[in-house]
């Protein structure tokens, strides 16, 4: 992968006499704490100053990055500093509110200093330093690092009353609000008839668990440490009739979603359509796949009885198919997946993909389509910034296929994408290569298309697994293993998130009803398994707000749609254990 030639970065005049080091812990003297460190320890050899130093090590797709949140005062300018060793070690600053920054040594064989300032926005009032590796190059070294300027200060009066407050999308059951920011708040409180009812950071919030054709009236208010300021202007909404507007697929209240291998064997078994259990809902052929990785040309090819004994006659798959339809079952083609790489790089691409997608549709008789698109699918060209405006030939020709197929089957096409965290949640930091290069730029890759296909979008259920660490709202990274990892994955998607840390770029928050949480059924079917308990603390915490861990929700949902595995094959294998978690929750 190629890598930006680094710029000069602007060093400030030396700290006025009022300024102080605002980052904690910058010499590492008292271990990683607070840092967050996703493949960090200290060292006492070598240092550049005291008696120790942090050595972080990339591997695979980690950066080795350690992090930390400060607190800073609005308009004000920082400096960031540090002293560094190794390759590819690089200095940055993030939710700064204005531009970003960030700076790099390609080489330091010994002690360097980097060095860049930045100025704060006028809301801003905690900023995260960070420290990263480049992957694959080796160890670095970092210490003495340092953020000087006007210490974080306390508010001593509540924020002034928020404006601009209107409603977005309405369906029978929610709400969708935002409002303009308000200088100095911390946070928000929505108000519904009069009752608070959600807390949130941002300045767009989705209330749900509404009735069918009622009438609402909501208010805002702006909160920080000294108080909350008076309630905003009142808008009002009406909910329509249930299966009025929201693209209804009649899908029930809460759904069970689940990949059946239906196009190849491995070690789970073969599973007949017939077979499936009728607690799954949604159930996605896995997969078809490309002629090529750029005609567009998608084949579903059924797995042949050499490698699949027991497996049924067409005649038998698409009679199956049918009984499940008949009993309120979705069924769709899942395009991708680990080994089928597609990218629509020109139109004629994109034209075979609409052409070669319906003709599967309509030769099983499918209800919609599943996008798994993954590895190199999906990457955003130098320059191309702008999630609402992409530019990308292959983002800008799949937004415009699924449209075309959407438009072409009605509002009861069923579209849903299964994305990885990579593509999705880790667009809070990094959009594609970045304003200065040197990013993957497969980072945030999907956020475009959610953005555009989100009036038609049925569902969105990311893979929480095989991920790497994500940092999620709360500003600490959060890896697999535990309700944790799941809980903040999903509530970034339901709060809305600056992308690449730009307070002026939200990616806006999806309804409750379009997000189910992606897991693997067993540990035999992808890194980032969690047992049931775990599955039901998630679900606790989102949908009732208890039972939750330490990362701090933004909302709660009991509008969530429900829950999504590889596969359908693996719980069997597994004995149901997913499903029946589903089950017992869900009744």
């Amino acid at each position: 992968m190629a890598l930006a030639v680094p710029g000069s970065a602007a060093l400030s005049s030396a700290a006025g006499a009022a300024d102080a080091d605002a980052a904690v812990n910058g010499g590492f003297e008292s271990g990683l704490s607070p840092w967050t460190c996703t493949a960090g320890t200290t060292v006492t050899s070598p240092v550049h100053g005291g008696a120790s130093a942090l050595k972080a090590t990339p591997e695979g797709s980690d950066n080795a990055q350690c992090a930390q949140t400060v607190s800073v005062r609005p308009n004000s300018q920082y400096t960031l500093a540090a002293w560094v060793r190794g390759s590819y070690v690089y200095l940055g600053a993030s939710g700064t509110g204005t531009t970003d920054v960030s700076t790099w040594t390609q080489s330091a064989p010994d002690w360097q200093k980097l060095a860049t300032t930045f100025t704060t926005g006028a809301d801003t009032t905690k900023v995260t330093i960070y420290t990263h590796g480049w992957y694959g190059t080796g160890a670095y070294y970092a210490d003495d690092v340092s953020l000087m300027g006007p210490g974080g200060g306390t508010t001593t009066q509540p924020p002034t009353v928020p404006t601009g407050l209107k409603t977005g999308t309405v369906t029978a059951t929610s709400v969708a609000l935002s409002w303009t920011p308000v200088t100095g708040a911390t946070g928000y409180a929505v108000y519904q008839d009069g009752v608070k009812v959600q807390s949130v950071s941002g300045t767009s919030a989705t209330v749900s668990g509404l009735n069918p054709s009622t009438a609402y009236a909501f208010q805002v208010t702006a909160t920080n440490d000294a108080g909350e300021s008076a309630r905003s202007a009142t808008v009002t909404a009406t909910t329509p009739a249930r299966g009025d507007g929201g693209g209804s697929t009649e899908l029930p209240a809460h759904a069970l979603v689940g990949y059946l291998h239906a196009s190849f064997a491995n070690g789970s078994g073969y599973t007949r359509m017939a077979d499936v259990p009728d607690s799954w809902d949604v159930i996605d052929l896995a997969f078809g796949e490309p002629t090529s990785v750029t005609s567009g040309d998608i084949r579903f090819d059924r797995c042949p009885v050499s490698e699949c004994p027991g497996v049924e006659s067409d005649a038998d798959f698409k009679a199956a198919i049918q009984a499940k339809q008949a009993a309120g079952k979705k069924v769709l083609i899942s395009i991708g997946g680990q080994n089928g790489q597609v990218q629509l790089t020109t139109t004629a691409a994109r034209d075979a993909f609409v052409s070669s997608v319906s003709k599967i549709i309509d030769q099983y008789g499918l209800d919609g389509l599943d996008i798994d698109f993954e590895g190199h699918s999906l990457s955003l060209n130098t320059g191309d910034t702008d999630f609402k405006n992409p530019t990308t030939p292959v983002i800008v020709n799949l937004i415009s296929a699924l449209k075309t197929l959407k438009a072409r089957y009605g509002t009861r096409f069923v579209l849903t994408m299964a994305p990885e965290t990579f593509f999705v949640q880790n667009g809070y930091q990094f959009y594609g290569s970045g304003k200065w290069g040197g990013q993957d730029p497969r980072c945030g890759a999907y956020l475009p298309v959610i953005h555009a296909l989100r009036d038609d979008l049925t569902l969105l259920h990311v893979q929480d697994y095989n991920s790497g660490p994500i940092m999620g709202l709360d500003n600490q990274y959060h890896s697999m293993g535990g309700a944790d990892f799941h809980i903040a994955m999903t509530d970034m998607l339901l709060t809305g998130f600056p992308v690449a840390g730009d307070a002026g770029n939200v990616f806006p928050p999806l309804r409750p009803d379009q997000v189910a949480i992606g897991m693997p059924a067993s540990v035999n079917a992808g890194n980032g398994y969690v047992a049931p308990a775990e599955v039901t603390k998630t679900l606790d915490c989102l949908t009732k707000k208890t039972n939750c861990g330490s990362y701090p929700t933004h909302g709660t949902w009991p509008a969530l749609r429900g829950l999504m595995t590889w596969s359908v094959n693996w719980d069997r294998f597994a004995g149901w254990e997913f499903q029946r978690t589903f089950d017992s929750y869900f009744g």
